[in-house]
């Protein structure tokens, strides 16, 4: 896997915590913002599990949860967006990087999938 996703996905985190604080400090909003603290930093998270699995299958089980934790913080960010707590700037700025986190994992999980077809 790429270094570039590893480095994605922790800058990824570090703006969902500042997300976090800023919805907390200013806009008093304290639910949501433990739900997308959670999920938005497990990306990166679960990442780092797979770079050490123990075998192709495990890989594939931890890259898969990164990409269902990004599913999840892009739902709470369109709650986030459709509640005004995230202007339409915002909301699209982090969006996308949320995306194109998506869009990495499931080329990962595609890829590692067909290699490991391949294999056998």
């Amino acid at each position: 896997m790429s270094e570039d996703v590893y480095s994605k996905s922790t800058d990824f985190a570090v703006r969902i915590v500042k997300l976090h604080r800023y919805l907390c400090d200013k806009k008093k909003e304290r639910v949501i913002s433990k739900q997308i603290l959670r999920s938005g930093t497990s990306i990166g998270a679960n990442l780092r599990e797979a770079k050490y699995a123990e075998s192709t299958d495990d890989f594939i089980h931890k890259a898969a949860l990164s990409l269902k934790e990004c599913a999840e913080t892009e739902y709470w960010l369109e709650v986030l967006s459709r509640t005004d707590y995230l202007n339409e700037q915002e909301y699209n700025s982090i969006c996308a990087d949320c995306s194109e986190l998506a869009k990495l994992l499931t080329a990962i999980i595609k890829t590692t999938k067909e290699n490991k077809t391949e294999k056998c």
